[in-house]
């Protein structure tokens, strides 16, 4: 279906002719029209099948020129994610000029998305902790809000965002339109769209083994040891001019840029502890090709807008199955053919990949690495290849004259083709890593002692509490974003004057201790200990507290 189809103003149309969007994708065909005619909409889509126009349109046609007040609000869960919107809107209204978006999120000055909340902003997208700090200095005013929409919903909810989503809910008309899109639909979405949906009509797109079925996956048996160098081997005997590389944690991602570096690969990192002005140098070197390697967190990746990548690399195995989903949605898009690489460290991954693959419904193939054989044929082949296309080329004169001094210095031309192709292959070939690949016997996935163990939770202990003004929100964000572990595997946060208590998985507990420490939540550097090792402290502080009061009575009454 053509969008000349719908009922949009003759702006749109000209818009979305300019940059060539003609036919719809499935989530836009179905979701368009509902919320043009003012329904509550539950928009059920993975990343990547145009969920920004599929709400964005409907907004600016929404968007009334009587009156200058916030009419549209877009909620997103990362700073990328909400300008990737608000840029991907700009151009759906180039021609519409009554709509003015704002992006107003954290990470950069309050004070010019303040001015242009006064200066009529009517559309605004904004991640939920910046929007509540405007809502709370009154520079954003929600009386003539007529639609909310909640992108990435479960991400939000993931992320703990949804006090503060709850809290804006509360804070526009009972009567607006409330449009919800999400990849899942755990329970928490449903609460949310029970509570604050009126009849909303759900909306499904094709099922996730459709979304990766144009992704070619592979998976290598390699130790962790290797894993760098096994990563090396597949980046050079492939050679793409764009690849994303997976990391859980932000830790990680800085340790895998620098070794890349180290090795000759153009590669920049993005994760949540950068400046936005350093996101935005990072991305714009990627996009624009003088890098062609992305490390990234899931988390930073999520809002990235980023098209035509020719491989995603796995480097740590996600922690959550939807995660690999939108990993590997990144290459494989608008029909073209994309590949996607898994580094598999240990036989629990193996099994771990194996749930994947039942979840996505898709066949992730056992692949060798490339041998040191196969490696130089290729190399071969990709020389002779290029040499065969320049046979044609103008030689000019200069390089006579060199040829012609080298033969009187008694050197051949066959004995200077030797040297030069030897000096440009003997570096390369030298260097090719060798890797051991590991084979392991077939296990099952997981047996009941091990279901129980990893629903267990112990506690640990993070120096900051209400004294600093930390929330939930900050905590759980910072514990997803450094141990790369789902944010519904975390149980309670107790946030308490000086200190915060949080329930976690017990097999994990130590690999969160580590990511977190000496780490930052809210610009605060945090140490984060075992709660149990805090309670016998305290315990013994008490008792030593009672045992000297107790002497000082006895001395008193000597």
């Amino acid at each position: 279906m053509r969008f000349e189809e719908l009922n949009l103003s003759k702006e749109v149309l000209k818009a979305l002719k300019d940059i060539g969007f003609s036919e719809m994708t499935e989530i836009q065909q179905k979701s368009i029209p509902a919320v043009m005619e003012g329904s509550d909409v539950i928009g059920r889509s993975n990343t990547g099948t145009g969920k920004t126009a599929a709400f964005g349109i409907p907004a600016i046609e929404r968007i009334d020129a009587d009156t200058k007040n916030v009419q549209v609000l877009i909620l997103c869960p990362t700073r990328e994610l909400a300008q990737q919107a608000c840029d991907e809107i700009k151009k759906f209204s180039k021609y519409k000029r009554i709509v003015k978006p704002a992006a107003v999120f954290g990470g950069v000055s309050i004070d010019n998305q303040i001015r242009q909340l006064k200066h009529g902003a009517n559309l605004v997208i904004g991640t939920p902790g910046r929007i509540i700090d405007h809502i709370n200095r009154h520079t954003l005013k929600m009386q003539y809000l007529k639609m909310i929409i909640l992108d990435e919903a479960d991400e939000m909810l993931q992320m703990g965002f949804r006090e503060d989503i709850e809290n804006i809910l509360l804070h526009i008309p009972y009567d607006r339109q409330t449009i919800l899109f999400s990849a899942t639909m755990p329970p928490a979405i449903m609460a949310i769209t029970k509570k604050y949906q009126q009849s909303p009509l759900l909306i499904k797109t094709i099922s996730k083994s459709n979304t990766v079925e144009t992704i070619e996956q592979f998976s290598y048996n390699v130790s962790e040891s290797n894993k760098i160098d096994a990563l090396t081997l597949l980046l050079k005997f492939y050679d793409y001019q764009s690849s994303m590389i997976f990391c859980n944690t932000k830790k990680r991602v800085d340790e895998l840029t620098k070794l890349l570096s180290d090795r000759g690969f153009k590669a920049v990192g993005i994760h949540g502890d950068l400046k936005q002005a350093q996101r935005m140098t990072v991305m714009n070197s990627f996009k624009s090709g003088k890098t062609s390697i992305l490390v990234a967190t899931d988390v930073a990746a999520r809002g990235i807008d980023v098209s035509g990548v020719d491989a995603v690399f796995n480097y740590d195995l996600p922690q959550d199955n939807e995660y690999y989903v939108h990993r590997i949605g990144r290459t494989g898009r608008a029909g073209r053919l994309g590949t996607a690489h898994t580094l598999i460290g240990s036989r629990k991954q193996l099994n771990e990949l194996n749930l994947i693959a039942q979840y996505t419904r898709s066949d992730i193939k056992e692949a060798s690495l490339p041998d040191r054989e196969s490696f130089i044929k290729k190399k071969i082949d990709v020389f002779t290849s290029e040499i065969e296309n320049k046979s044609s080329e103008h030689i000019s004169e200069w390089t006579y004259k060199v040829i012609k001094r080298l033969e009187e210095n008694g050197i051949s031309q066959e004995k200077l083709a030797q040297l030069l192709i030897n000096d440009m292959f003997s570096k390369e070939i030298d260097n090719i890593p060798n890797v051991n690949v590991i084979k392991y016997k077939n296990t099952e996935h997981k047996n009941k002692d091990s279901r129980k163990n990893s629903d267990q939770l112990s506690m640990i202990n993070i120096n900051i509490g209400r004294k600093q003004r930390i929330n939930p929100n900050y905590i759980l964000g910072a514990l997803v974003d450094a141990s790369g572990i789902s944010g519904k595997s975390f149980g309670k946060i107790n946030i308490l004057d000086d200190h915060t208590i949080v329930e976690v998985p017990k097999n994990k507990t130590d690999h969160i201790i580590r990511s977190m420490n000496n780490g930052k939540i809210n610009g605060r550097k945090v140490i984060v200990t075992h709660e149990k090792s805090n309670k016998k402290r305290n315990y013994q502080k008490s008792f030593k507290k009672k045992y000297d009061k107790h002497l000082s009575r006895t001395y008193k009454k000597g």
